[in-house]
């Protein structure tokens, strides 16, 4: 090694004091090259703002023979093929004899027959107490009569119940048939949503086969209760903002000025002051938002969380294109138009959906703002029915609050996720020669709301994971993940002392299944990574997901009501809290 003279010494300080080439790294990015610490290519402004889909590779189709073309339009038809086949493999799983058990299982009790009043008077009206049985009955009987009941839940959820009543009679197939699609549909959405947010088609439909999977989603989809709905509307909500995301931010990078060397550069005025115009997917997940709330009132911390996290990634795209004050830039031009598309649409979407309460007039509390308490107070220039309405809606919301009658299955939010108490919706012992019994030790009949524990204990990994992601990668798909099942499970703590069940966590699930399927996608390894990683990536990956598979077939009887040995329906109650 030389020795050190002033002149290489000068030399040295006018090299640190000379101007950066354009496009160099900063100081610190390249200071943790020292430390073996990779520095982030600068890119494009407009590949920032939108970034492309990744290139597939053909190789697939290649070893069944096709050429390079045929290779190249397969590999596009994917991106709806793929989807496709995974909705359809989830809904041969659950439209297969939906009518079984042929009975009112668990809060069946409830909806369905609420969903039927609603078809026959636009409200909820009363049943006798043997009207259980009577359903089932041979024939089946309709113990139903025009006197309104008090019931605790918005009316959308049980309008779709009744549309498959209405077509398929009242009846466990009818009553199920909804549900048992839109938990179908919601499949679909998942393989779509996670290849726009993963940006990869197999990792969207592997979160796609993931949710298909899950005993909980599954159980939920082939019973008539209300959580899976909302969870619908929930998913086609996240996925109408993910829509609007990109189609704001390619608003964005075409309004940007582009350089001599064809690349688009950040620019104040488009940043601060581009006003980003039409937006009806936004008003779309307002909608559905709405629709999510006017079915469970659980619905309304997705309104809240998803609205937020919408004017958030408006204030980043605005950052990204040159604002200097993304905050008050998005406060000026986005904050109103986003409120008005999601929470004005979804408070008008939610009155909708008491339009049979309202029209009619022999619905519970319909009339009490004609009684002589209606009449007195401030507001008595407000319109009856709204009156009325608002009155019913506080008297539903002191039930949930005060709700603590102590239940044989609740648990609590802390012991949710490692499925610490699932609920039995029905359970049946059967002797030998009876329901399909064949052993002589006698057999079990369960419907068991239990989520597939491997991917559930996987999960909690993978919401470590994208915990990671966000707080030290800055990580927006992450981020959005995490608020997802943040605004599905948090609000629960918040009533420790209220009755509440494990099968409300199916509203996060399909968040879950995002957080799982990228989690195995960094498992796999990201493109450019040397062959023997990802192929150690694939088949670690490859090995989880079949793990998964497995354990759902294994716990499938317990999730479809199927005769088996009792001996082999205690080897599956892993735990003493499963029974």
């Amino acid at each position: 090694m030389g020795r050190v003279t002033s002149d290489t010494t000068a030399t040295d300080a006018a090299a640190q004091h000379a101007p950066e080439p354009p496009g160099a790294p900063p100081v610190w990015q390249r200071r943790l090259r020292r430390f073996g610490l990779p520095v982030r290519p600068q890119t494009d402004v407009r590949t920032r703002l939108v970034p492309a889909f990744p290139e597939p590779s053909g190789r697939l189709w290649a070893v069944f023979g096709a050429g390079p073309e045929a290779a190249a339009r397969l590999t596009r038809w994917s991106a709806w093929a793929g989807p496709l086949l995974v909705a359809l493999f989830a809904g041969v799983l659950r439209f297969w004899n939906l009518g079984s058990p042929r009975k009112v299982i668990f809060d069946e009790t409830y909806y369905p027959k609420d969903a039927w009043s609603l078809l026959q008077y636009g409200y909820e009206g009363t049943w006798a107490k043997n009207a259980n049985d009577a359903l089932v009955g041979h024939p089946p009987e309709l113990l139903l009569s025009p006197e309104h009941s008090y019931v605790v839940h918005p009316p959308m959820g049980k309008w779709l119940i009744a549309l498959g009543e209405g077509v398929f009679g009242m009846n466990p197939f009818g009553w199920r048939f909804m549900v048992a699609l839109l938990g179908t549909l919601s499949v679909l959405l998942i393989c779509r949503i996670g290849r726009r947010l993963l940006r990869s088609t197999a990792l969207g439909c592997l979160a796609g086969t993931l949710l298909a999977v899950d005993g909980l989603h599954f159980v939920m989809s082939r019973t008539a209760l209300l959580d899976l709905i909302v969870m619908f509307w929930v998913v086609a909500a996240f996925g109408c903002l993910l829509v609007d995301r990109d189609r704001t931010r390619a608003r964005l990078a075409a309004a940007l000025p582009v350089g001599p060397d064809g690349l688009a550069r950040p620019d104040e005025s488009v940043g601060d002051r581009l006003r980003l115009g039409w937006r009806p997917w936004r008003i779309a997940a307002g909608l559905c938002l709405g629709l999510s709330a006017a079915t469970k009132w659980n619905g309304l911390y997705y309104l809240a969380a998803f609205a937020v996290m919408a004017v958030l990634w408006d204030v980043a795209a605005r950052r990204t294109a040159g604002a200097r004050r993304p905050f008050r830039s998005a406060l000026r031009r986005d904050v109103l138009p986003a409120f008005g598309a999601t929470v004005v649409v979804a408070v008008a979407t939610y009155l909708a959906s008491w339009s049979g309460w309202i029209a009619t007039k022999g619905g519970y509390y319909r009339d009490w703002a004609t009684t002589p308490e209606g009449r007195t107070g401030a507001w008595v220039w407000v319109p009856d029915w709204l009156r009325s309405l608002w009155h019913y809606q506080t008297e539903v919301y002191s039930f949930h609050t005060g709700l603590t009658t102590p239940h044989t299955y609740q648990s609590n939010p802390w012991s949710w996720l490692v499925l610490g108490r699932p609920v039995s919706y029905f359970y049946e012992d059967p002797k030998a020669g009876q329901d399909g019994c064949t052993v002589a030790e006698g057999c079990a009949r369960e419907v068991l709301a239990l989520g597939t524990p491997l991917l559930w204990w996987a999960a909690c990994f993978a919401l470590l994971y994208v915990l990671y992601r966000w707080l030290f990668q800055r990580d927006w798909r992450a981020g959005a993940i995490l608020c997802a099942v943040a605004a599905g499970y948090l609000p629960w703590f918040l009533y420790q002392e209220r009755t509440i069940f494990l099968f409300y966590a199916v509203v996060f699930v399909p968040f879950l299944c995002l957080a799982l399927a990228m989690m195995i996608g960094a498992i796999i390894g990201p493109p450019g990574s040397t062959e023997r990683r990802r192929t150690i990536g694939a088949v670690g990956a490859g090995v989880l997901v079949l793990l998964i598979a497995w354990n759902f077939i294994y716990f499938y009887p317990l999730y479809t009501g199927m005769p088996i040995p009792k001996s082999a329906w205690h080897h599956r109650m892993w735990f003493d809290t499963w029974v």
